[in-house]
């Protein structure tokens, strides 16, 4: 395997100024930075993280911030963690899980450490008060999610607007004209957490521009609040016939009230969910959904991180595009009237 060393011997340089070549920690003149690129690129390196620790004293590992807070569900974060595990193994760099919910506080103090080479940030807020801390750090930084104004941040999410118009504008096209949402938690809403404020925006909007009746709700994460909640949607339109779902931990019981309250999936109800593909497949009848990446924005966040570690710089925004992949749950009306039928 190559090293930083070899790429300095090759290049006639100390392993420092390979070393600040890639991070840009310090001026390199432009001759010394292309014939050490040079050497990079006949000896074909990749930065290797014990390579950058000898040059950059670094720790080789990662702050994942992730606050355990009211309304987070852990099977859910737990794919991206798993994901940013896995990726990070890939740099030979560890994760350290900060899970106390200290906001900027807590990571001025990982921040003033040697623990850490740099955060992932999750469940970020619109306005989250760990931002201006962030744009100051010394530290590099990657958000999962983003807030308002991403200005000097760097961050990864799905394109939740869309996602939630895309739920809208699918089941608008099988001819439904009155649908409901069920989105997650209130104590989520509370604290403005981007994803879930996007999503019923962009279901909102999309269900304005198709002329579409909408009723959007939170709920909670247990089966009296969903039956509640159904039994509401079916109050205020008696007319619904389709329902768009944005909570992990309500899915299980969607299915099961409807038929409580009088109502079969898919032939009185036509349900969406917007969740990882293989929970929406488990779901008696699978439910067409909207795919949560979560995998691959882990990956993606810790690719930018190592990224701006090595000195680069990464876009400040990566949205992915929803991707709706159609299921049972949402067949054609002549279909739908059959199973009702």
């Amino acid at each position: 395997m190559v090293t930083i060393a070899d790429v300095a011997r090759h290049a006639g340089v100390a392993p420092s100024t390979v070393s600040y070549v890639l991070t840009g920690k310090r001026s390199i003149s432009a001759g010394t930075k292309s014939r050490v690129r040079e050497s990079i690129r006949a000896l074909g390196y990749q930065p290797h993280a014990a390579d950058r620790a000898l040059a950059g004293s670094r720790a080789n590992v990662i702050g994942l911030v992730l606050p355990l807070r009211a309304g987070v569900h852990l099977p859910a974060v737990t794919r991206f963690v798993s994901a940013a595990v896995t990726t990070a193994r890939r740099y030979d760099m560890d994760l350290l899980l900060m899970t106390a919910d200290d906001g900027a506080a807590g990571l001025r103090r990982a921040a003033n450490s040697s623990q850490v080479d740099g955060f992932l940030v999750m469940d970020v807020e619109m306005d989250d008060d760990r931002v201006p801390l962030l744009r100051q750090l010394s530290k590099p930084s990657v958000l999962i999610g983003h807030p308002t104004a991403a200005r000097g941040l760097t961050c990864v999410d799905l394109d939740f607007e869309a996602a939630g118009a895309k739920c809208v504008d699918h089941l608008a096209d099988l001819g439904h004209r009155s649908i409901g949402f069920l989105g997650a938690p209130s104590a989520v809403y509370r604290r403005n957490a981007g994803f879930a404020h996007r999503t019923m925006n962009g279901f909102s909007a999309a269900a304005m521009r198709r002329g579409v009746a909408a009723t959007a709700l939170s709920v909670e994460d247990d089966h009296d609040s969903v039956l509640r909640a159904v039994k509401a949607l079916i109050r205020a339109h008696p007319s619904m016939t389709a329902l768009v779902v944005h909570n992990e931990a309500a899915l299980g019981w969607i299915s099961a009230c409807l038929r409580a309250a009088g109502r079969q999936v898919p032939g009185d109800v036509a349900v969406v969910a917007i969740c990882p593909d293989d929970l929406a497949e488990q779901m008696s009848p699978p439910l067409t959904s909207v795919r949560l990446p979560a995998e691959e924005l882990g990956r993606h966040a810790v690719d930018l991180l190592v990224a701006k570690l090595d000195g680069k710089q990464p876009p400040p925004l990566m949205l992915l595009p929803p991707r709706l992949s159609r299921r049972a749950s949402t067949p054609d009306p002549a279909a739908a009237r059959g199973a009702a039928g």
